[in-house]
């Protein structure tokens, strides 16, 4: 031969098949034309939705739009902090009156002591 058996001819050999321009010719026609067909198909559908630009748009499927505003109305401190109630966790004292009085608690003992 003139020039190099193509790739298709060679798969064809390979196959043990006998080799057919013309059906091979038809072959390529018909998986262009395949190609061609999904292109039109991608340009014709639905573009795909765009990056969101606001952190809520983009969890709003999540997170919804009502609920977290009427949960954040709603929203208490738990009533307890593992075993301890919270209200026994507030102190309102400052830092110097727990100072006095864990001076006066330790003083109070080594009297006791003595």
């Amino acid at each position: 031969q003139e020039f190099a058996p193509s790739d298709e001819e060679l798969e064809a050999y390979r196959r043990g098949e006998e080799w057919d321009p013309a059906r091979a010719e038809e072959r390529r026609r018909l998986r262009e034309l395949a190609a061609q067909q999904e292109e039109a198909e991608l340009e014709s559908g639905p573009a795909p939705p765009g990056p969101p630009n606001d952190y809520k748009d983009k969890y709003r499927h999540l997170i919804g739009s009502e609920a977290a505003k009427a949960a954040a109305r709603t929203m208490e401190a738990n009533k307890a902090y593992g075993c301890v109630p919270v209200a026994n966790k507030r102190d309102t004292r400052s830092i110097e009156e727990a100072m006095n009085e864990i001076r006066a608690k330790k003083r109070q003992r080594q009297a006791e002591d003595e």
